[in-house]
């Protein structure tokens, strides 16, 4: 204590953060294992000197792992959590959670147990600075104590990068004795140099994840939604603040309380931290600062209670007295009513107004007799009468409280129900069970409870369960049983389970069937009580069941069961029997059970040593039509008695009373009983029929109204067009809202340039004419003209809101298609006659030349240049005729008539009259080379460069043979002659051709090339470059799922089926969409299919599109005119494009020029698209078939990333997330008018959208978590969504956001209007998604 007293008190004098000295000792000189250097190591596991509790369980090794985390289990694959948020799926202790890598001598990860005076006192020091009160009497007796020292992140090194020079150091001391466990996490001075790290999955895309910092349980039946965890710290900001600020007054130590219980309770709660003497003035006292970065632990449920006075919430648990190995434990959830569940601790003094509860502890050897109650001190009901059901009173006792339901309810005092009412329970029922030989699993199915409180009746149905497990669970009445012991009809002086747990509890059973000896675990937590007092109940089960053929019949016999008590703890056992009949063959098996039921009790009440449960009537049975599995049970509950009944029990209590439902049986003197309806039901013999208050005009509907009858009660409904007044008893006529685009009341621009549209809700939307752009509000006129949308041969008029075109003099048309008029009667030009009109220019002269026509509108044979002087002749297609061009002032040459001329050239005959630069794509050649042709004007199939000295083959068409080009000096190709081939080329040439030319035609060593066999079908092996990966592939080259094999081992491919006689067609995707409206995702190598069923996601039905080996897709866009999609490829460095259309293959239209091409957005009414590169920083634009390329800007760009377009009104949006200063811009599509839109409270703006029907712009933001929207001037920005995970990209569709997520993996649905989480989409493969668009079946937004 002294030195963490003196240690304090140096930190506040020097206002710094923690010195490295304030580590406890490590390294070798202490002993310190070291975990081996690499990218993803984990120690062996460490045997503890004794057992540790950890959130309630008893932990007896320890594991380090290289990123930043401490677990009581060997680690997965880091793949499986280092990229994923909390909670992870096995137990983490996570100081630094990220993806970190010690290779190459980056650091030091040190670890070891320790029981010395030094340490633990120094670690003392630090739990008793956080918990002043609660841990003041704590002596830890073991330390285990992890150091990551000078530790770096995973990096991808290349020859052009050189190792980051920010290296992390930080700490985990875990302090424990027998009876309990803190956490400290110190983290230095300056030993956090990066926050976050770059997924592998990445590539050149810039992202970072920043890394995890809190604690995880793990172990649950969905990690995803039902796992507990505590998070410290998740973004930038809060990992900023670890080395700042603390939770025990010394800046950058941390403190938690992780042992006995099972949430995780923070330090800084509970006052002042030990006086430090001399401490200045000008400090704040560190211990009664509260949190300046709040902590929040997260519950799968938005209440979150708060523990006693602690600074932060806590997370909810409970222990249940049994752990078996394959038990998995259920975690208590606030109530729905607003209530809230109750949390357990060791300490009592804790508690808070509105907090209650009693520990119970587990014994690391398991007793499940021994369950204590902790009183260290009082509490009493004035402290917390909050803790009472408002059915009930408080009473205080010596040692404490107890709540005590009223007359007419019963329950145990926390929670309190009506006697003799109705019961709803509901719930959900999980589990993996094996069937004789098969597996089934299933998750939350649906299971309902119906209690008659009355006669102790308790109904209950599964649905959902799949075959066969259903039917072997029939024998499993355990499973309803619990209900019937809750709510079994009491005897005098007893107490049914309801009365004694609440509705909060957990119930342990182990059943063992015989004669197979199949065992099975089933776990029920009973999670409070909700709205209406429904009881909310999860199940879990697992183990094995026998199997039960179709057609059988299980029949159970009544029972009575003993059940013992103990203050916290409730134990039964039992042998029961049951009949499986199938036809006329019987069989009478049997099975063994026990059970206990854990639950906080007041330890004040006095409780039955013993209680007989007695089962009159019990049934089970499948219905197999609606897939339920039903319970029935009659039960009630007494004193444990001798074999010998008291004969003078009434039939009320023992269910032989002869009362049918609904009507309630009275105990009456010693047997007698009398049968009583209740209200709304008349005497029908021994039952009761139900009152038609309606047709027997008993109802008291008003004017305007109908009466519906309904079991022992009635309703009253207003007829159409009513509806019910302030009264809630009259019904008035519906006041329909007044329309304002009637009335006048809206804002919108005048009629002739915009519309008003109403919405029904007395609220109206404006929304410019076609012809006019603008909010609708302000709209002004469209130059179409500015677009030439008419004929070369006529002028253009603007007009307000729309445009005219007018054919010129000597032409007819409508201005769109004009043609040339002679002597009145409209002609096509010939192509000498549209020369004239409209002059090109033509080498080697820079200045247009008109060429002269004949009377019929043929090219003259003599051309001459009317200011040069140059004459030359020309073929009837008006081409130059080579070597007839004279030079100014000499004779022209001969030329004979057009008829006479030179026959049309061949290619090779046109290309070595015009000589180009070829081959196409990459070359080392740069200059003009001219081909050599044959005598019929054919490409030789060898051609050479004259002046390089570089051959090649080339085809029929006089393009390059890829991998046939030789270097100077050496021996040419041999090659064929270019005659087309017999068959035509396959899917996989034309794709391996494809690839090879998109290469240059020298693929790297980690590209993917198809390989092909001799008669062009894919071969069954396909492996990728050098990496070592190989696969199996189909007859079309789509890959078969499990077959990919790592490097050093290669999966056995046979052809499944023989070569087809008619080579395959499409590329080698699945089958092309249907119709409707879907959405396309990117996911790495593929392009993903998700339709649409309305704006739910259609998930059955999603499949992968495209699989495009060897690229990383990252942006897409949907062309809807042509129905093409297109993407961006970070790896191959390239934008490509394919058709949805059958038989439509890949294109790439854009290969050079590019580093890491992201973002992209087409404009189908301009026919362009535009992208951003964010390794150039530039933002470009070209046409959609790659030609007219150029960039729109190269500065002020830092990290450009999401790209957005709109294109009725030609504008530009596209972000930034440079750290320094993140933005959101805008411009035209032509790059003028740049501005900046936002640039105020955004992070990392991700993914951009623009809602062609809303006219919003809206964004996704990883950093601030934040989806917002504005209009497109910046104006009116609003909220929709504050608590996403890791946004990529986003799309609009309707009254929906759907974006791809990185934590998730998958696609997220988002109501615009409430902004709730409606849907999500995790794909069976698990990588990140990138990129996502919608598809609509046509084309929105499109005007004139």
């Amino acid at each position: 204590m002294r030195v963490v007293a003196a240690l304090l008190a140096a930190v506040l004098a020097l206002g710094a953060a923690l010195p490295r000295p304030g580590l406890l000792p490590h390294g070798p000189a202490r002993g310190d294992a070291r975990l081996r250097p690499g990218d993803d190591e984990s120690s062996p596991g460490v045997l503890l000197r004794r057992a540790l509790r950890l959130y309630g369980r008893a932990a007896r090794r320890l594991y380090v792992g290289t990123n930043g985390v401490i677990s009581s289990q060997d680690f997965p694959r880091e793949t499986q959590y280092v990229d994923d948020d909390f909670p992870t799926d096995f137990p983490v202790i996570a100081p630094f959670l990220a993806d970190l890598d010690t290779s190459g001598d980056r650091g030091n990860i040190y670890y070891r147990q320790d029981d010395s005076r030094d340490v633990l006192d120094q670690a003392v020091g630090y739990i008793r600075a956080g918990f002043p009160r609660s841990a003041a009497a704590f002596v830890p007796t073991n330390a285990f104590i992890a150091t990551w020292e000078e530790v770096g992140a995973y990096q991808e090194l290349s020859q052009d990068t050189e190792p980051s020079t920010k290296l992390n150091t930080f700490q985990a001391v875990i302090a424990y004795n027998d009876e309990d466990t803190y956490t400290i996490f110190l983290y230095p001075e300056g030993g956090l140099q990066f926050l976050g790290t770059r997924p592998k999955e990445s590539y050149n895309v810039q992202l970072e994840l920043p890394a995890r910092v809190g604690f995880s349980w793990g172990d649950s039946d969905d990690p995803k939604r039902d796992g507990l965890f505590h998070s410290l710290a998740s973004s930038e900001q809060a990992l900023r603040n670890l080395e700042r600020e603390s939770n025990t007054g010394i800046p950058g130590v941390w403190v938690f309380h992780v042992g006995s219980t099972e949430h995780v309770e923070p330090g800084g709660g509970q006052g002042a931290a030990p006086a430090v003497p001399q401490s200045p003035p000008e400090h704040p006292n560190p211990g009664t600062a509260s949190y300046p970065h709040p902590l929040s632990s997260h519950t799968p449920m938005a209440q979150r209670p708060s523990h006693g006075s602690h600074g932060g919430p806590v997370l909810l648990g409970f222990v249940p007295g049994r752990r078996d190995t394959q038990e998995r434990s259920r975690w208590l959830q606030p109530r729905g009513d607003g209530g809230t569940g109750q949390s357990f601790s060791a300490n009592p003094s804790s508690y808070s107004s509105g907090q209650h509860g009693v520990g119970v502890e587990e014994d690391v050897h398991f007793n499940p007799d021994v369950f204590t109650y902790s009183a260290a001190s009082k509490e009493t009901c004035a402290q917390h009468h909050g803790s009472c059901s408002p059915h009930a009173f408080c009473t205080d006792y010596a040692a404490g409280f107890c709540c005590h339901c009223r007359a007419t309810f019963y329950g145990n005092g926390r929670q309190c129900l009506p006697e003799g009412a109705v019961h709803r329970l509901n719930g959900k029922v999980s589990g993996s069970l094996r069937v004789g030989r098969a597996s089934v699993r299933f998750q939350d199915v649906d299971l309902h409870a119906y209690i008659v409180g009355s006669d102790g009746r308790a109904y209950t149905a599964i649905s959902g369960v799949p075959q066969p497990a259903a039917r072997a669970l029939l024998p499993l009445l355990p499973l309803g049983g619990l209900f019937a012991w809750l709510f079994a009809l009491e005897e005098p002086g007893s107490e049914n389970g309801f009365s004694i747990t609440g509705a909060e509890f957990t119930q342990s059973l182990e059943v063992t069937f015989y004669p197979g000896g199949e065992t099975v675990q089933v776990t029920q937590t009973a999670e409070g009580l909700g709205p209406d007092n429904y009881l909310s109940l999860r199940t879990h089960i697992q183990g094995e069941v026998p199997f039960l053929p179709e057609n059988v019949t299980v029949h159970i016999t009544p029972y009575k069961e003993l059940y013992s008590y103990s203050s916290s703890a409730v134990t039964s056992s039992g042998q029961r029997e049951y009949v499986v009949a199938a036809g006329t063959a019987n069989q009478t098996l049997s099975y063994r059970l026990r059970q206990n039921v854990t639950f906080s009790g007041c330890p004040h009440s006095r409780l039955p040593a013993r209680q007989r449960l007695s089962v009159a009537r019990a049934f089970a049975l499948f219905d197999s039509h609606e897939h339920v599995l039903r319970y029935a049970l009659a039960a009630r509950i007494g004193p444990a008695r001798d074999d010998a009944e008291n004969p003078g029990v009434s039939p009320c209590h023992d269910g032989s009373h002869t009362c049918e439902a609904p009507a309630r049986c009275q105990p009456g003197v010693g047997t007698e009983y009398t049968c009583e309806c209740p209200a709304g039901y008349r005497r029908d013999g021994r039952g009761c029929r139900d009152v038609d208050e309606c047709t027997e005009g008993l109802g008291q509907c008003g004017p305007f109204s109908v009466c519906l009858n309904a079991p022992g009660s009635y309703r009253c409904e207003c007829r159409g067009g009513y509806q019910p007044a302030g009264d809630g008893q009259a019904c008035v006529p519906l006041a329909p809202p007044s329309d304002p685009c009637e009335d006048g009341r809206h804002p919108c621009a005048p009629g002739d340039r915009a519309r008003c549209l109403s919405r029904g809700d007395g609220r109206a939307s404006c929304e410019c004419l076609p012809g006019y752009t603008g909010d609708g509000i302000h709209c002004s006129d469209v130059d179409e003209c500015a677009e030439s949308p008419c004929h070369p041969a006529a002028v253009c008029y603007n007009t307000p809101g729309s445009f005219s075109c007018r054919c010129r003099p000597g032409y007819a048309g409508d201005g769109f298609q004009c043609t040339y008029a002679a002597e009145g009667n409209p002609q096509r030009l010939t192509p000498c006659q549209h020369e004239r009109m409209y002059p090109r220019e033509v080498p080697p002269l820079g200045d247009g030349h008109v060429p002269q026509c004949d009377e019929q509108g043929r090219y003259r044979p003599l051309q001459c240049h009317g200011s040069s002087g140059h004459c030359w002749c020309v073929d009837a297609a008006g081409q130059e005729i080579a070597g007839t061009r004279t030079a100014p002032g000499t004779t022209p040459p001969r030329c004979g008539s057009p008829a006479e001329s030179i026959q049309q050239l061949t290619p090779c005959e046109h290309a070595r009259m015009y000589p180009r630069e070829v081959p196409p794509g990459p070359s080392p050649v740069g200059d003009g080379h001219v081909p050599q042709c044959d005598e019929q004007g054919r490409y030789r199939p060898l051609q050479c460069h004259s002046s390089s000295g570089h051959c090649w083959c080339v085809d029929a068409a006089g393009q390059e043979i890829a991998g046939t080009r030789t270097a100077p000096g050496t021996t040419p190709p041999r090659c064929g002659s270019p005659e087309p081939t017999e068959r035509p080329p396959s899917m996989c040439e034309r794709w391996r051709q494809s690839l090879l030319e998109h290469y240059g035609g020298s693929p790297r060593g980690d590209q993917y090339v198809p390989q092909c066999d001799p008669s062009g079908d894919f071969t069954p092996l396909q492996c990728h470059g050098d990496s070592g990966y190989c696969w199996c592939v189909e007859q079309s080259g789509r890959e078969i799922p499990g077959t990919r094999s790592e490097p050093g081992t290669t999966p056995p491919c046979l052809p499944s089926v023989a070569p087809p006689s008619v080579r395959p067609e499409p590329r080698p995707d699945v089958s092309p969409p249907a119709t409707g409206t879907f959405l396309l995702y990117a996911q790495g190598q593929q392009i993903g299919y998700l339709p649409l069923n309305g704006t739910r996601l259609h998930k059955e039905a999603a499949k992968t599109l495209l699989s495009l080996h060897g690229s990383i897709v990252v942006g897409i866009d949907y062309d809807c005119r042509e129905r093409m999609i297109y993407w961006t490829d970070v790896a191959g460095r390239s934008i490509s494009r394919a058709g949805l259309e059958p038989g439509s293959e890949p294109e790439t239209i854009i290969s050079s020029g590019l580093i890491s091409p992201e973002g992209l957005a087409v404009d189908h009414l301009r026919r362009a698209m535009f992208w951003t590169d964010s390794g150039l920083d530039r933002i470009e634009r070209a046409r959609l078939d790659g030609s007219e390329r150029r960039v729109l800007f190269d500065s002020e760009l830092v990290n450009p990333r999401a790209i957005a377009v709109d294109p009725v009104r030609g504008n530009l949006y596209w972000t930034d997330w440079n750290r320094e200063a993140p933005k959101i811009e805008t411009s035209t599509v032509n790059g003028a008018n740049r501005r900046v839109l936002v640039h105020t409270d955004i992070g990392l703006p991700n993914g951009l959208t623009f809602d062609p029907f809303s006219k919003l712009l809206c964004w996704a933001d990883a950093g601030t978590k934040h989806l917002e929207c504005t209009f497109p001037d910046g104006t009116g920005r609003r909220l929709i969504q504050s608590n996403l995970n890791y946004p990529f990209s986003i799309i609009s569709y309707a009254n929906h956001f759907y974006h791809t997520d990185w934590r998730r993996d998958g696609v997220i649905a988002v109501n615009k209007e409430t902004g709730s989480f409606t849907d999500e989409y995790l794909p069976e493969q698990r990588s990140h998604l990138y990129g996502i668009t919608a598809v609509y079946p046509y084309c929105p937004g499109a005007r004139k």
